[in-house]
């Protein structure tokens, strides 16, 4: 994880921005009088960037929830899970991006835990099922529902529709993303 000294906070960000703007990025423009459309991209960047950042600082805190002794990575897992019930191993690997040797091993803790059980794939004897337990769920719901709560409040002088429409751009971005991804790999 980046220190404060390696990554300005978004406070840092904004005083660096020209004229005491909110962006620390200006609005380049080419010779043509034309805005730069590199610009965007560098500030879009910048902004997963601190997301990124900022949801794995909080990663450990939602695991935490679900359970003393779960690791930050295993939130993502058990959402997928609770999302999609019945998934297999090998489709989390692939969801996530993470080989099925790392996905096996998180499982197992889950599993360990009494958040997950596996049963064998009916359709794949060589696969396995996952769905979380009543422990799990309960135990998930919980983590989500106060996490749910935390972004009401956090954007609580935020218009509804502005919510949604960053959901739907967030969306649309890891679809894209996600694709794009699939057809360079």
């Amino acid at each position: 994880m980046l220190s404060t000294a390696d990554e300005p906070t978004d406070a840092a960000e904004r005083s660096a921005a020209p004229n005491g703007g909110t962006d620390a990025t200006p609005a380049a423009i080419l010779p043509d009088g034309a805005p730069d459309p590199v610009v965007p991209f560098v500030e879009l960047e910048r902004e997963l960037r601190l997301v990124i950042r900022k949801a794995q600082s909080a990663g450990a805190g939602i695991a935490k929830r679900v359970h003393p002794e779960l690791e930050a990575s295993a939130y993502p897992l058990l959402a997928h899970i609770a999302q999609f019930p019945g998934t297999r191993g090998s489709d989390l690997a692939t969801f996530f991006g993470v080989g099925r040797a790392t996905v096996s091993r998180q499982l197992s803790r889950l599993a360990a835990l009494g958040l997950v059980h596996r049963e064998v794939d009916p359709e794949d004897s060589r696969g396995q099922r996952i769905t979380l337990t009543p422990d799990g769920e309960a135990r998930f719901e919980r983590a989500r529902a106060s996490r749910i709560v935390l972004f009401e409040s956090a954007l609580a002088h935020w218009n509804p529709n502005d919510v949604a429409q960053l959901a739907e751009l967030l969306h649309r971005y890891s679809a894209d993303i996600a694709a794009w991804q699939g057809s360079h790999n």
